[in-house]
């Protein structure tokens, strides 16, 4: 499978680490092979339990694999500069021309600031990489240091995110410690994000719904 390939490529792993560790200077959470892992597994997950084909869940977990490659040249617009060097390492690898054409979109509309879902692959690719908020994406520093990204993913204490293809509805179920971090403080953060995840779950024909603390939010 050529995401596995993916996972072992010299190149792919160098961008990843470079674009982490430059991540890690401007302050901003983990975004190492670790998140990116997550990302591909859920979207084929997300597609998987919606009926989708073989083949549109592992153009789903390539675009997962290679979303963030594009910080390594800058975090301003990375997800345009992650397509044009997907493009690039797909190039000669086993895709029809629709296929990596498919890859490279969702990549390059995967983050809030300039993109949202255009089809099944981008949307599944919205919804798995907006909705990895966790603890330890947190690097390690003293907490009198967090800013408000590190305090919002450190408050979360427990995430999962569920299909339902009967409805169909997907639902990100969040634990929040709100003596670390306040509702206002998350949703200051986080509620761009989650309309747009809003927006890739009816590309999919979806509902998508936030529960905090057990109570429905979005």
């Amino acid at each position: 499978m050529l995401y596995e390939e993916l996972q072992k490529d010299a190149q792919v792993a160098e961008l990843l680490k470079k674009g982490n560790r430059d991540l890690g200077v401007l302050g901003f959470t983990d975004h190492s092979a670790a998140h990116t892992t997550l990302v591909a597994e859920r979207a084929a997950y997300i597609l998987r339990k919606l009926g989708y084909s073989e083949r549109e869940q592992e153009l789903a977990k390539i675009a997962g694999l290679l979303h963030d490659i594009g910080n390594s040249v800058n975090r301003t617009h990375h997800a345009e500069y992650g397509a044009l060097l997907a493009w690039d390492i797909l190039k000669d690898k086993p895709l029809t021309l629709v296929e990596r054409v498919t890859v490279i979109s969702a990549i390059g509309n995967h983050d809030e600031s300039t993109g949202g879902a255009k089809d099944p692959v981008s949307a599944a690719l919205v919804l798995a990489d907006k909705t990895d908020v966790r603890r330890n994406r947190v690097r390690e520093k003293e907490r009198e240091k967090f800013d408000i990204h590190d305090r919002v993913n450190f408050a979360v204490t427990g995430s999962s995110l569920k299909v339902d293809p009967e409805e169909p509805k997907i639902s990100l179920n969040l634990q929040v410690d709100e003596s670390i971090c306040t509702m206002y403080e998350y949703f200051d953060i986080f509620l761009g994000r989650m309309m747009m995840c809003r927006g890739a779950a009816e590309m999919l024909g979806a509902k998508f719904r936030l529960t905090v603390n057990g109570g429905k939010v979005l």
